[in-house]
């Protein structure tokens, strides 16, 4: 289980469609049934073992299809070795367990690869499993209470293992997975930050990728922050990266780039004017948002000016950031609201 925990958590940090993998997580607690079964305690001719602890685990976080993958191998091993005990071993100490952790399992929180399980919820199931088993096997098998305490002792131990490094593994992905986050992200606004901005852009120079970068930022910033404060200035640069987001194509690159700036890179555009027309569509659907207490603002509304550069052509990155930036300058002296480009 601790190599199947490793394999979630690199599956979990390296692989974006999770959805193809997490079929191996039953896969491999069915492997580990089988491994078990391999060295059993024999007890009045029943094998006896832990095998209901990976089985119960996988149906219990995965539900009935992850425990149905689980219960197979094992079902058709112990079909294979036979014995007097056959059938009470395949349904006590496969079916039942796969039943029982599947009848507790909580789809709502099943979200691979990042389940946390909670302990308390799991233990009681997994008691309610021995209960009714306990029963069962000492009904109808020659088995002795010694022999069942001490499984029920085991398998408990076991299980709340498993699900200690579960928990472990998984708050191990989240926490990287924040600090990921973190890094590239402005806390501000959820955007990227400028140097992951950077970077990428950097990545599409050496690819020789065409593209026009964007700057704006909100007009008269400062007046809206001395009118209302700034608190409800970082709700205006929250909601702008909300619109931003809204609004821009996937293959577009957007970020904070300080203060009340913003930067854009338009991905795949060949020449200016389909930019400027992408500029305007963000503009008037910034200027059309109602913003809280916009109406003291010298137009009455909360708006943007944008400076977009020229095409790329083997330009440097800072070449085209200052070339945006001098067209910010020439759409604020123009008076504000406006796009303008460096053609």
């Amino acid at each position: 289980m601790f190599l199947a925990n490793k394999i979630s958590e690199f599956i979990g940090l390296k692989v974006k469609k999770i959805s193809k993998y997490i079929w191996i997580s039953p896969l491999l607690s069915s492997l580990l049934s089988l491994f078990i079964m391999s060295f059993p305690f024999e007890d009045k001719g029943m094998r006896i073992d832990l095998r209901a602890v990976p089985l119960f685990y996988t149906a219990y976080l995965g539900g009935w299809k992850f425990g149905l993958i689980a219960i197979i191998l094992p079902t058709i091993y112990r079909f294979y070795l036979g014995g007097s005990t056959t059938f009470e071993g395949i349904t006590q100490g496969i079916l039942l367990p796969s039943l029982i952790g599947f009848l507790f399992h909580k789809k709502a929180s099943f979200n691979p690869p990042y389940t946390i399980i909670h302990l308390k919820h799991m233990i009681t199931a997994f008691l309610v499993l021995h209960c009714i088993r306990s029963v069962l096997m000492l009904w109808t098998t020659p088995v002795t209470y010694q022999t069942v305490a001490t499984r029920i002792f085991f398998e408990t131990i076991g299980l709340l293992s498993i699900a200690v490094m579960q928990n472990d593994a998984k708050r191990n992905i989240l926490l990287r997975k924040e600090l990921e986050f973190q890094a590239r992200h402005d806390a501000m606004t959820n955007l990227y930050n400028l140097r992951y901005f950077r970077k990428k852009v950097e990545e599409m120079i050496k690819q020789k990728k065409t593209f026009v970068i964007a700057m704006f930022d909100v007009d008269y910033f400062k007046n809206y922050n001395d009118t209302h404060g700034h608190l409800a200035g970082d709700a205006v640069l929250r909601t702008i990266g909300k619109l931003l987001s809204d609004s821009m194509r996937e293959e577009d690159i957007f970020a904070r780039y300080g203060g009340e700036e913003f930067i854009i890179c338009f991905n795949n555009v060949i020449n200016v004017q389909k930019a400027i027309s992408v500029g305007e569509r963000i503009r008037t659907k910034i200027e059309s948002y109602k913003f809280y207490g916009e109406e003291t603002q010298p137009s009455g509304k909360i708006t943007i000016s944008i400076g977009i550069s020229g095409c790329a052509d083997g330009k440097t990155l800072d070449t085209l950031i200052k070339e945006a930036d001098t067209a910010l300058y020439l759409a604020k002296r123009a008076g504000r609201n406006r796009t303008e480009a460096k053609l």
